[in-house]
């Protein structure tokens, strides 16, 4: 009988032996994710809840007693702001709230290159105090979300974690559903009277099973803003017309021009809000992402900057409360960045980036003139510029309020718990002195399904493909000898 056994299975596929090769990926996958993962729910949870967050962090910045007066004028609080910072420093962008109970920020670059906000009260003109752009604790969070703090190495690192998640998850349903030829029962709760493993293996299937639909929502809707393959996404949805607007692209003018202007070199220098003297073309093949607008909508991220007109004669800028002003005439009124005018060619650039994605828009405006260069709403987008920004909204917590906020946040710490129990798991099992990786068996069924998905997904994502083959490559070279576990 043993030998007839044998015969059988020389000429079929074991079938565990398909099981086992899900369990491997699931595990390599999970190897590679958990730590990664961990950081990433413990940061993304921190994000989600930023506007109650920061005012409990720095209250003494960002909060101020409501007065019965109306608020100075813009520009007299930048004046206000400017005595806050060393000499040299440029006024770079500010935001602009209503609130009666919040400060103004203004953020300069100083001399060193290095930006520091600084927070005046809008009744009284008095600087608050002043805090470094990169030390303020949301931006750490989110450096370390994105990047590790480990600039471009770390934010490929993060966008490769991502993209095995969508392995760690689609290996780990396949080992959830319940095998036929097993009697296998589908787990949706823990089973609380198991012991020891039984009992984290339990507790991850169930927990696992629930979150993996909004888990892979939440990768997917993370992926457009990673440094290699959403930058990519982006130029490819363009190219499509299925991203930015039309025109953003130099299919339309982008450049105003005043009355009186001239051709040729501009000779004459602007003083303005920023005290620019960055000589013409500084603003030139510039586009949103690079001002310093800490969140712009992912369609126009990527988009040229257009310039101011050149005047004819030397001309200040408008100033910055008539700027506002003409905002609010066109329906932007508050809770929107202001990015100020850098160079004689320099713009007003205005980012309204609210959890309304239809209600997103981004303007440009003359620094001189007052004219309206372009304005960008959500309508103008491409189909894949909208599905993006609707994304970007669910993802981080922003389009329908604290229930937005609290089911992402489930989702993140979720997602760290799965890496946790994950863990607690492997190191249950795992051999002394070894990696522990579920044993391979022989023969290994074709599984052509899982091959073309694979595959697909090492397309979709070059740089997860190139690893897909590194770690197949290095699972053949270690294991290929191994033998067939005992029954």
């Amino acid at each position: 009988m043993s030998i007839s056994m044998q015969s059988i299975s020389a000429r079929s596929p074991n079938p565990g032996a398909g099981y086992r090769t899900l369990w491997r990926w699931h595990f390599y996958a999970g190897l590679f994710v958990m730590p990664l993962l961990v950081v990433l729910a413990i940061t993304g949870t921190l994000y989600c809840f930023k506007p109650q967050i920061e005012p409990l962090l720095y209250p003494h910045l960002l909060v101020v007693q409501p007065q019965a007066m109306p608020r100075l004028e813009t520009d007299f609080l930048l004046s206000a702001a400017r005595r806050g910072v060393p000499d040299g420093s440029t006024a770079v962008s500010l935001q602009v709230l209503t609130d009666v109970d919040r400060s103004t920020e203004f953020v300069f670059r100083l001399p060193d290159g290095k930006q520091q906000s600084v927070y005046v009260n809008p009744y009284d003109g008095k600087v608050l105090g002043t805090l470094g752009v990169d030390d303020r604790f949301m931006q750490v969070t989110r450096m370390l979300h994105r990047k590790l703090m480990l600039g471009k190495p770390g934010e490929l690192l993060m966008e490769l974690a991502a993209c095995w998640t969508l392995v760690m998850i689609g290996t780990g349903v396949a080992l959830w559903w319940p095998r036929a030829h097993a009697g296998g029962r589908m787990e949706f709760r823990p089973r609380f009277s198991l012991r020891g493993r039984a009992f984290w293996k339990s507790t991850h299937a169930a927990m696992g099973i629930w979150l993996a639909l909004g888990a892979v929502a939440f990768v997917l809707s993370g992926l457009p803003w990673t440094g290699f393959w959403g930058k990519n996404f982006q130029a490819l949805a363009t190219k499509a017309d299925l991203g930015a607007p039309p025109g953003a692209w130099g299919e339309l003018p982008l450049r105003s021009s005043m009355p009186g202007a001239v051709s040729g070199p501009r000779a004459a220098a602007a003083s303005g809000p920023g005290h620019h003297h960055e000589e013409h073309g500084a603003a030139a093949g510039m586009t949103l992402n690079d001002l310093p607008v800490p969140e712009v909508p992912w369609a126009v991220g990527a988009v040229p900057v257009p310039q101011s007109g050149a005047p004819g004669q030397p001309a200040a800028a408008m100033p910055l409360q008539a700027v506002i002003a003409q905002v609010a005439a066109l329906g932007v009124s508050t809770d929107y960045q202001l990015a100020l005018p850098l160079a004689r060619d320099g713009v007003y650039t205005v980012v309204y980036f609210p959890a309304d994605p239809k209600q997103e828009r981004t303007i440009y405006i003359d620094q001189y003139s007052g004219k309206v260069l372009r304005d960008i709403r959500y309508q103008d987008y491409g189909a894949v510029a909208q599905a993006v920004s609707y994304g970007t909204s669910l993802h981080m917590g922003r389009y329908f309020g604290l229930v937005n906020q609290i089911l992402s946040a489930l989702i993140s710490v979720g997602l760290g718990a799965m890496a946790v129990t994950g863990a607690v798991m492997w190191w249950k099992r795992r051999p002394a002195r070894a990696l522990g990786a579920p044993a391979k068996m022989q023969p290994v069924p074709p599984m052509r399904a899982w091959i073309i998905a694979l595959t697909l997904l090492g397309v979709v994502f070059p740089l997860m493909g190139v690893t897909l083959l590194q770690v197949w490559a290095a699972d053949r070279l270690l294991f290929q000898r191994m033998a067939r576990p005992a029954a």
